[in-house]
């Protein structure tokens, strides 16, 4: 009798250690709002399937040293950083979160290189009910950064639709050399030109390691906050903001818009310029803020857009060749 008492009394205890266990709150360790495990599932859910080049003279996204400020790469064995935080779109009651992607190499090693590279991608999920631990989640729009932040910025913003990555993660090519990400292979010789994305093989993701927020960091990832690198500035940004979202939402439900729409006909000057070895300022060339992926017209838009400004350009070299008597046999083709 005595000993199926004490064996009640056991199972009691273990009944009353699980119930507490699971009325527990998860741990949310950067503070954001949301629990650690939610954030987790979703980096799994949503990582993207990266592109490489063949001969990718960096090899693949690195490893970094855990808890030290100095960004220290450890290996280069395809691990992806991911960060996951709240949001608030104006006209979503349902709740939603901006998850990045970041693929961290020991350097760039293409025109101007230089130690260290932090690229990343985004994606802009929606859940399908107002608990964010019961919903489920939706990719609505991706983002992918190719030379943020400079002249040859052409990052560019799509609907998850469009790619065919709702429910998971999008395909991203990263140019050699310098990482620029894009989310259509064809797209990779935009921008300034120096971009090539020929003889692209998978890229094996090892892992997917949760970075934290800043201030905030998670699984030792102190090199967040290290002036070696723009990483802490590039966690502190949205990725969707108002009018870029408003103006690829003008655009036919499979069109890709660049993120900074006004900086692309500079671009096709330093592509030709790129090419031909020149410096050459100016140009009458005019790129399209949308480039439509679907039947073919990514590539011809593409050509339409070299083509004008390749003759926009020949045209300003003639007339600058008059001006200087030098030979007109030089002007590009």
């Amino acid at each position: 009798m005595g000993s199926r008492c004490r064996l009640v009394t056991v199972l009691l205890l273990l009944q009353s250690f699980l119930l507490a266990a699971q009325s527990a709150p998860s741990p949310d360790s950067d503070h954001d709002g949301l629990s650690d495990s939610l954030e987790q599932s979703l980096l799994t859910q949503f990582s993207p399937h990266f592109y490489v080049g063949q001969h990718e003279c960096a090899g693949i996204p690195a490893a970094f040293q855990p808890n030290l400020l100095q960004p220290t790469p450890q290996k280069e064995d395809g691990t992806v950083y991911g960060q996951v935080f709240p949001v608030k779109i104006a006209g979503e009651s349902r709740p939603m979160v901006e998850i990045h992607f970041y693929d961290l190499w020991d350097r760039d090693c293409g025109a101007h290189g230089h130690p260290l590279d932090t690229e990343h991608v985004a994606v802009l999920v929606e859940a399908s009910g107002s608990d964010p631990s019961e919903a489920q989640w939706k990719a609505v729009y991706w983002f992918a950064a190719a030379h943020e932040n400079t002249v040859c910025d052409v990052s560019q913003l799509v609907r998850a639709s469009a790619l065919g990555a709702e429910e998971n993660g999008a395909k991203v090519w990263l140019s050699p050399g310098k990482h620029a990400a894009y989310l259509a292979k064809a797209l990779c010789n935009h921008g300034c030109g120096a971009d090539r994305c020929d003889g692209m093989k998978p890229m094996r993701t090892s892992r997917v390691i949760n970075l934290g927020e800043p201030g905030h960091p998670m699984n030792g990832s102190d090199f967040i906050a290290s002036t070696a690198w723009p990483l802490e500035q590039k966690m502190s940004d949205t990725n969707f903001p108002p009018d870029p979202i408003a103006r690829l939402n003008a655009l036919p439900q499979d069109d890709i818009a660049w993120f900074n729409a006004g900086r692309h006909p500079a671009q096709g000057v330093i592509a030709i310029s790129y090419t031909t070895g020149a410096a050459i300022a100016g140009s009458g060339g005019n790129t399209d803020a949308a480039l439509a992926l679907a039947s073919g017209r990514t590539g011809n838009a593409l050509q339409k857009s070299y083509h004008n400004t390749k003759h926009a350009l020949g045209t300003t070299v003639k007339d600058v060749g008059k001006a200087l008597g030098t030979n007109d046999s030089k002007t590009p083709q």
